[in-house]
């Protein structure tokens, strides 16, 4: 199941669409007034179904994001300090990522080292657009979630 994710060109705050491979809504995301980020993931009938929520921690230079489904907390990503290549600790679901230099194109592995999805920064657009290749449909929404997080990261550093 391919996913595309764009972030919409005009808007104030991080606002993205999801599309399936046919060009239907899938889902909508809507980023909140907070301190740090707070994305609320909404299914195609608006029924809100998920939450990325940075955690702000005083005298920390690594950010941390909790994800939610509905109300219930299902894990953590956090930013690892390193000099080169980024990497992120994940409490969440035993998966973790392994990507380029550069964030454009990562997977997500699952902890026997299976793919969950592949990532893919498309280039040369006027807004942030991913293509998020599921391998299973069940894990779109996990899937999505990540990635907003390492995005709203990536945010934050520019």
């Amino acid at each position: 199941m391919k996913l595309l994710f764009k972030q919409r060109f005009f808007s104030w705050l991080c606002s993205y669409d999801i599309y399936d491979e046919s060009g239907n809504t899938v889902y909508s995301v809507e980023g909140q007034l907070s301190w740090g980020h707070c994305l609320k993931i909404f299914d195609a009938a608006g029924n809100e179904i998920g939450t990325v929520k940075e955690r702000i921690q005083l005298f920390s230079f690594v950010p941390k994001f909790d994800i939610f489904i509905g109300n219930e907390l299902v894990g953590t990503i956090s930013k690892q300090f390193t000099f080169f290549k980024p990497v992120f600790d994940i409490d969440y679901n035993g998966w973790h990522v392994e990507g380029d230099y550069f964030e454009w194109d990562y997977d997500i592995l699952d902890s026997r080292g299976e793919k969950i999805a592949a990532v893919s920064k498309e280039l040369f657009n006027w807004t942030d657009t991913y293509v998020i290749d599921v391998t299973y449909p069940r894990d779109a929404l996990c899937a999505l979630m990540l990635v907003l997080a390492i995005d709203a990261e990536k945010c934050s550093r520019n």
